[in-house]
């Protein structure tokens, strides 16, 4: 019996549009499955997320970041922080396309 996995997203380091900054800030955001999220949000995230997975599938859980261009690498390493805590240490990042000389 071969199940559907979910998808489920972790976008990291991107600034709101001009309309949100009044409601949510300046400061680059952690969206966690279309919802605003802190730090602290990604490992309780995370360990939901997997939960949810039948328990052949758990050992086999990758955890995928879209990181914006932009973002910091404070904050990137302050979320694999809480990656580890969590276990969750197998991790795919996904980039753009484009030269490798040229960035």
């Amino acid at each position: 019996m071969q199940q559907r996995l979910r998808k489920w997203r972790a976008r990291i380091g991107f600034w709101p549009t001009r309309n949100y900054i009044k409601v949510v800030g300046e400061e680059p955001k952690i969206q966690l499955n279309y919802k605003l999220a802190n730090v602290l949000d990604v490992g309780v995230f995370v360990l939901a997320e997997i939960a949810k997975k039948p328990s052949y599938l758990r050992g086999f859980i990758t955890v995928a970041l879209k990181v914006d261009k932009k973002a910091n690498v404070g904050l990137v390493s302050d979320i694999k922080q809480e990656l580890r805590k969590v276990n969750a240490l197998k991790i795919n990042y996904t980039t753009y396309e484009g030269e490798v000389l040229s960035n």
